[in-house]
């Protein structure tokens, strides 16, 4: 339907909590990149918070192509949202015998162009900060008050992103990206933990330098000294 006649009830718990999972897959031209990565972390995130959806990856499969085809099967985002649904009343614990609210939306994104010197070699301008979001970062919450906030101090300060680090001063990610540093020929990213959203493309990235074999790759701990003397991040 029209978005503008999409409607939510202000008693569902993404509105009043940001209490849900969420996903965003690219789709150029009807193929999706990294499907089963993604409703695989959808299906992880809602295990995480308790939220119990019985939907099969076929279904999904289902709702995105019928998404993409009616949105013109172009360059698109697909949006997918699972809160834990509605409840009577505003009350914290978990509510019994709701249904999950499942929300789906396409929007137009970007055609990726052939990368040239131009374009790798524009920068981008970073601010840094100590990373004050919670302790679950690997879960890919509706929740998101963290994250912007970071974003926003970067925007205010005209920049594009906000790097963030732990308070031993260990890279984390940024605000709305995965990060890679590069040092003398060999690429750095952190470890997979709680403190890092699992990033599918950080994922097919690592896969895809791996299987090239041209190029070290290793997952680590990266202090924020190494950050500041890196090649490129």
């Amino acid at each position: 339907m029209p978005i503008e006649e999409a409607k939510i009830s202000p008693l569902d718990r993404g509105f009043l909590f940001g209490d849900g999972i969420y996903e965003v897959i690219p789709s150029y031209f009807g193929k999706m990149i990294g499907f089963q990565a993604h409703i695989n972390r959808m299906n992880d995130g809602l295990k995480a918070i308790g939220i119990e959806l019985n939907w099969n990856v076929n279904q999904w499969l289902t709702l995105c192509e019928n998404l993409s085809d009616r949105n013109g099967a172009g360059p698109l985002g697909l949006y997918l949202h699972v809160s834990r649904g509605t409840d009577t009343k505003r009350f914290h614990a978990f509510p019994k015998n709701v249904i999950p609210t499942v929300f789906a939306m396409a929007y137009e994104i970007p055609i990726p162009k052939t990368p040239n010197m131009s374009s790798v070699g524009k920068g981008y301008a970073l601010t840094s900060t100590e990373d004050l979001r919670w302790k679950r970062c690997h879960i890919k919450s509706t929740a998101l008050l963290g994250n912007v906030l970071h974003f926003q101090d970067s925007f205010d300060a005209g920049s594009q992103e906000t790097l963030l680090y732990n308070r031993n001063e260990e890279l984390t990610e940024a605000s709305s990206s995965n990060i890679f540093i590069v040092k003398d020929g060999v690429i750095a990213t952190p470890i997979q933990d709680n403190q890092i959203l699992p990033g599918v493309t950080r994922r097919l990235v690592i896969d895809i330098l791996a299987k090239a074999g041209a190029l070290v790759v290793e997952e680590r701990i990266i202090t924020l000294d190494e950050v500041r003397s890196a090649d490129e991040i």
